[in-house]
């Protein structure tokens, strides 16, 4: 999916920006399709490949700013580049905080403008293959057994197989049976792997940045296991 030709969406009601910057993109292998407003922007079914938006902030109906919010409401993976004659540092403030790749003045520069659309199309791509290795992960997820996953979670959360045992009222050897069967069929390394796909599983859309607590937590984690057997 990732390795897909990527589209460059754009939205404007000036048709001759339309078109000059639909030959652009196609000029650099992209495809593109172009849209005089918002709602004909929102009816277009949109593949799953990596995409951006470059996108008029003044528009006929749904504005430019509006449009992102939804965009990103949807959590779609498709980076906007903002491009605008009447635009204002509040303005720009607000586009870049929702996480506007770039801000530009029209008219604007071919070079300028294609840097930004490589960059927002990098965005896409990394965000996409997130999206593959999340869907990836459920699936294993999905494999486990309902005991499996019990003693995942437990295990994930710092107790040891004695404890899960007791928890669950299960043996110790059935929970380190369990708990090898879910580190082969999560495709986890070590304790350490699992724990973070454990909460990686638990992050839903947007995964938090590992920092030195976490890798603290991770690291006492596996510490607390070293004695036990897998």
């Amino acid at each position: 999916m990732t390795q897909a030709t990527p589209t460059v969406y754009v939205v404007d009601d000036d048709v001759s920006v339309r078109e000059a910057l639909q030959l652009l993109f196609l000029s650099m292998g992209w495809r593109s399709h172009t849209f005089d407003c918002a709602a004909a922007f929102l009816a277009r079914p949109r593949d799953a490949r990596p995409a951006c938006l470059v996108l008029d902030v003044r528009l006929p109906d749904l504005g430019g700013l509006d449009l992102q919010r939804r965009l990103a409401a949807e959590q779609l993976a498709m980076p906007v580049i903002f491009i605008t004659g009447f635009g204002d540092v509040p303005m720009t403030v607000r586009a870049m905080k929702a996480g506007a790749v770039e801000f530009l003045i029209k008219p604007v520069h071919n070079e300028t403008l294609l840097d930004a659309v490589r960059q927002a199309i990098a965005r896409s791509i990394d965000a996409h293959r997130d999206q593959d290795n999340m869907r990836a992960l459920q699936e294993r997820y999905a494999s486990l057994s309902p005991r499996e996953r019990e003693v995942m979670t437990l295990v994930t959360s710092g107790l040891l197989n004695k404890e899960v045992a007791g928890e669950l009222g299960i043996s110790e050897i059935t929970v380190k049976i369990h708990r090898a069967g879910a580190k082969r069929k999560m495709g986890a390394a070590s304790l350490p792997d699992l724990v973070r796909m454990a909460a990686r599983l638990r992050s839903t859309s947007a995964p938090k940045a590992r920092g030195p607590d976490n890798d603290w937590r991770v690291g006492a984690l596996a510490r607390s296991h070293q004695r036990e057997a897998p």
